[in-house]
């Protein structure tokens, strides 16, 4: 598929790190489903609000589950200048 959006810097906490690890898993495959419009574990209301979001250029969320269970969240700013991996225990 093709990307919907720039990631710009794509930086990442050290509990997303973490949690990737213990799930043996490359943050590759995340990144690579956000950009394809693939956001996850979200409610109707936030796949509404990404959408508009890409249109109208504003921040975006995305919410997977890892293997090991545990839930990841990806943010891209609005202006696209960064994305970032972190546990929602992080925000």
């Amino acid at each position: 598929m093709v990307a919907l959006f720039p990631l710009g810097q794509i930086v990442a906490t050290p509990g997303a790190l973490a949690a990737l690890g213990r799930a043996n898993q490359s943050p590759a495959v995340f990144l690579s489903r956000h950009t394809e419009g693939d956001w996850g574990e979200l409610d109707p209301t936030d796949v509404a609000e990404n959408a508009f979001s890409i249109a109208h250029g504003f921040r975006l969320l995305s919410s997977y589950e890892t293997e090991a269970g545990e839930r990841l969240w990806i943010i891209t700013e609005a202006d696209r200048s960064a994305t970032t991996l972190l546990l929602p225990e992080e925000y």
